[in-house]
């Protein structure tokens, strides 16, 4: 006997989680599938981003970094500790309770609004009258039955020709967050997000960490000055980064990892490692959804074909987050599984891709949100700069951290604000300003005329924007 739905939400990360709770807040009686577990075999819904992505790799991050300043910046405050040791299994398992509580909250907000979770892996069987079967695989199968369906299945990580991951040696983000110990030394594979920030996590309790990447320019996508910036932070805490390479074959044994690749200039060279991380990026989950049984168009790469709105080919069929176009981007998932739920009750929602902000939470923290320097060049934008120290700010200056800047690209006619990017301290929260300015069409006069509180590391903030008009106060 088949359970009748208004909504089915297949994968409960963070694109289905929220669209279930917003479609039932709407009066939509909703399902949410998802077939996370946990240790014990129990429900762990938050996908990627909860379990083995967003908020593990934080935890680590933050693990860490206290370990760094104990060991190497308490002196300045004249606070001694010696004999400062990390215990890496106390650190991974608060690094589980931590995700556990967002798995039990999701849960919590699944009941609070009327959500009926089903623990297993969902799939389409069927068109049928009432809108398309889904069946339920897990402890207990179901047959699920609703006019609207949304795919949130999310993504899995990317693999290494000739190097599949085993966990062991050869790890995704997935075994990258279980490391049992610090390795001595660590080979990194891929300079983005998680690659950086996992590379951070174990260099700073000690691992010899390098980093290869194939691109010749480092972080590509951010803007080449905030870029080199990091860059230069990276390279002075021991974080070694080779761009340009070719990577070649790689070999695992009890012994480790052994990588052969080819330098910037073609010359040969091997890098042996404990451990190797893969991060070249993820490809859309699709495989076992059951898309062929009922017509739904992929793409190439496996994703699922959406418009604007997030239509698929299918009347009733919705999809989004990192299984469809678009930057894999937790918050960009939350915010097309709300405007999808408002979508299918008549209303206008609302996704705004040039003001969806990025963060690589390492440290110095990177942000930033709109067009890069580099692509307003190349689209032939007049524009004006500003940028500001974090040297020259109090706060900074307090905390003991004034490494970065913030920088402000405006249109050089109308003063709207274009872009906004940020390395430094806990940029990470001080993005969200600029996001809210260009989301109402700001200009930089406007933020020049805001009041920030002082001292604060937002003042740079205001600082950048003065500097678009060339007057700064305070540099």
């Amino acid at each position: 006997m088949s359970k009748q739905f208004d909504v089915i939400v297949i994968g409960g990360g963070p694109g289905g989680y929220i669209a279930a709770i917003r479609a039932a807040q709407l009066g939509f009686n909703t399902a949410c599938i998802d077939e996370w577990k946990n240790e014990k075999g129990g429900p762990a819904p938050g996908g990627t981003c909860t379990n083995v992505g967003c908020i593990p790799s934080k935890a680590l991050l933050q693990s860490s970094e206290h370990f760094e300043h104990a060991n190497k910046h308490f002196a300045e405050h004249g606070i001694t500790a010696t004999g400062v040791k990390m215990d890496v299994a106390k650190m991974i398992a608060r690094k589980d309770a931590v995700v556990k509580q967002n798995n039990d909250g999701i849960l919590f907000l699944f009941k609070k609004n009327k959500v009926s979770f089903f623990h297993g892996r969902g799939s389409f069987v069927k068109a049928v009258d009432g809108g398309y079967e889904i069946a339920v695989k897990g402890a207990a199968d179901e047959t699920l039955v609703a006019k609207q369906v949304i795919v949130a299945t999310g993504s899995n990580a990317r693999a290494l020709p000739g190097a599949p991951f085993d966990e062991e040696n050869i790890l995704s983000n997935d075994g990258a967050l279980r490391i049992g110990g610090v390795p001595k030394k660590l080979a990194v594979i891929g300079s983005g997000v998680i690659g950086l920030e996992m590379g951070s996590v174990w260099r700073r309790l000690g691992a010899d960490v390098t980093v290869l990447e194939g691109l010749p320019t480092f972080l590509g996508a951010v803007d080449e000055q905030i870029a080199k910036e990091a860059k230069k932070a990276f390279d002075k805490q021991g974080l070694k980064i080779e761009l340009g390479v070719k990577i070649g074959e790689v070999k695992s044994s009890k012994k480790g990892v052994t990588i052969a690749y080819a330098n910037a200039k073609g010359e040969a060279q091997t890098l042996e490692a404990d451990k190797l991380i893969i991060s070249i990026g993820r490809v859309p989950n699709t495989t076992g959804l059951g898309a062929e049984a009922v017509g739904l168009k992929l793409d190439e790469r496996g994703a699922i074909v959406v418009d604007e709105l997030c239509k698929t080919n299918l009347p009733g069929v919705w999809a989004v987050g990192d299984v469809v176009r678009g930057p894999m981007l937790a918050h960009k998932a939350e915010e097309e599984g709300v405007a999808v739920a408002e979508r299918i009750a008549g209303q206008h929602g609302h996704v705004n891709f040039n003001t969806i902000p990025w963060v690589i939470y390492t440290s110095p923290e990177i942000a930033w949100v709109g067009k890069t320097e580099q692509q307003l060049k190349a689209e032939g934008v007049a524009y004006k700069a500003g940028t500001f120290p974090f040297l020259a700010n109090g706060r900074a200056r307090a905390l003991g951290d004034t490494t970065g800047m913030v920088k402000f690209l405006a249109d050089a006619k109308t003063d709207e604000i274009l872009g906004v990017h940020m390395v430094g301290p806990q940029v990470s929260e001080l993005i969200s300003e600029a996001v809210v300015a260009m989301e109402f069409k700001a200009s930089s006069e406007d933020i020049a005329r805001i009041c920030h509180a002082h001292p604060s590391l937002s003042e740079a903030t205001k600082e950048a924007a003065l500097a678009v008009d060339k007057r700064t106060l305070n540099f």
